[in-house]
């Protein structure tokens, strides 16, 4: 890992967090992910599940976590497997946890190695009544890819049938929604790099780059900082491609008096930040894009203010649609007519605004969350308006990570990177 140290007292207070929402006699069971393959002998990067990771800080792969409160042995109320280390697999592979480091990572004293599993879990199992296991409950995931924590599952429910199985998830979205101060330190740091980022294409930009040319320039930055790289695939987006809400191909190249929609994001120690800024190609935005850049940044700047606790999520989109049409009128790209015979379920606004302006950030940039539920102080959300005007090659949209306070508006994680079209614009001519 690139990243330094973190606290291992955050992952002690993270497992009491899930032991207090547990039934008795239950144990829990965490994995990595798979280290997925392209072809031949080829593999993706590894990344770690972010919930074992939670949990424990452990970020390698085959590492299991067994949770287990209720255990008659001491030894087996919390435990590690790992993938046995070797001075062979220290040449070939690097360095992996030991048993020592891995209790200095998680602070659990109990680690076996992964040989050592079924007879372990089988002792375990034995004890417990309930057993939680790890699905992917997340509204927006795909789970067509059975990954190595669904293949555990499908071999536990048939080796243990007469166990009762209970969700992890809802426990996991609970506590991982509301983010402890080492947590929102190492989101900071995130956002800190992405900051240099900005200041970068700000240097860069100008009449005849290319979008991946400006992807290349914030890579470059994240990688010397620290960072794993792009927290998300980046959209770097000039002219009509702005208006393409997932455009990734960044492939073209930037013309004189076009206007460059960029989302993007650095990871640091797997904690994801979310940006995006719209920046001038010649350096000023003409007066129809200003105005509209402006729209969307007083929209933005009201919509932070609703970030608050006891607001619920739909009750604040609707909010911010209403904040929207008002600006949208005023651009003369809606008028009255258009709201009177506007369907419901897609209001006029939809036309030029057809994203949510708010998901949970952290360990995933749509992180887990309740929807349904009140916002809390310690949730993290980006606020992202933004208005699509196809007909115009203009796409601008504005985001920002914000950190929900006990009273008062939700702290700005980048406050410190220029968002204001005058600043802007000055920084690019400076």
């Amino acid at each position: 890992m690139k990243y330094l140290p973190i606290d291992k007292e955050l992952y002690i207070k993270n497992r009491k967090k899930f032991v207090a929402q547990m039934e008795p006699k239950s144990l829990a069971i965490f994995n990595s992910n798979d280290i997925f393959p392209i072809s031949a002998d080829s593999t993706m990067p590894f990344k770690q599940h972010r919930d074992i990771l939670y949990l424990s800080g452990v970020d390698q792969e085959e590492s299991i976590l067994v949770i287990f409160p209720d255990a008659h042995d001491g030894h087996h109320t919390e435990v590690l497997f790992l993938k046995e280390t070797s001075e062979l697999i220290a040449i070939w592979e690097g360095e992996k946890l030991t048993k020592e480091t891995a209790f200095k990572t998680s602070g659990i004293k109990s680690v076996f190695w992964l040989q050592d599993f079924d007879v372990q879990l089988k002792n375990m199992m034995a004890q417990a009544e309930n057993v939680y296991i790890n699905t992917n409950e997340h509204l927006r995931a795909n789970t067509e890819v059975q990954t190595r924590e669904d293949r555990f599952i499908e071999g536990l429910q048939k080796k243990y049938p007469a166990h009762n199985y209970k969700k992890s998830a809802p426990i996991m979205h609970s506590i991982r929604s509301v983010k402890e101060q080492i947590e929102i330190d190492l989101m900071q740091k995130a956002c800190n790099i992405t900051a240099k980022g900005v200041q970068r294409v700000l240097d860069f930009m100008k009449p005849g780059v290319w979008e991946y040319e400006i992807e290349a320039e914030i890579m470059h930055e994240f990688l010397r900082n620290r960072s794993a790289g792009f927290a998300y695939t980046p959209i770097i987006g000039s002219g009509y491609n702005a208006c393409v809400l997932h455009y990734i191909e960044n492939n073209q190249q930037c013309k004189a008096g076009d206007v460059v929609l960029m989302d993007f994001g650095a990871e640091y120690a797997n904690y994801a930040s979310d940006l995006t800024r719209c920046f001038p190609v010649s350096g000023k935005f003409t007066d129809r894009q200003k105005a509209v850049y402006n729209s969307v940044l007083k929209v933005k700047t009201e919509s932070e203010k609703l970030l608050v606790p006891g607001t619920y999520l739909a009750d604040y989109h609707k909010e911010v649609g209403e904040l929207m049409e008002s600006e949208l009128l005023g651009l003369g790209l809606i008028d009255k007519t258009d709201i009177k015979n506007e369907d419901p379920a897609w209001p006029a606004y939809k036309k030029y605004f057809m994203h949510g302006t708010s998901h949970y950030i952290g360990l995933d940039t749509h992180d887990v969350g309740s929807w349904t539920e009140p916002i809390q102080a310690g949730n993290a959300f980006t606020c992202e308006p933004g208005i699509y005007i196809p007909e115009e090659n203009l796409g601008i949209r504005l985001e920002d990570d914000l950190v929900v306070q006990e009273n008062g508006a939700p702290f700005n994680l980048m406050h410190d990177i220029p968002i204001e079209a005058e600043a802007i614009e000055d920084a690019m001519n400076s």
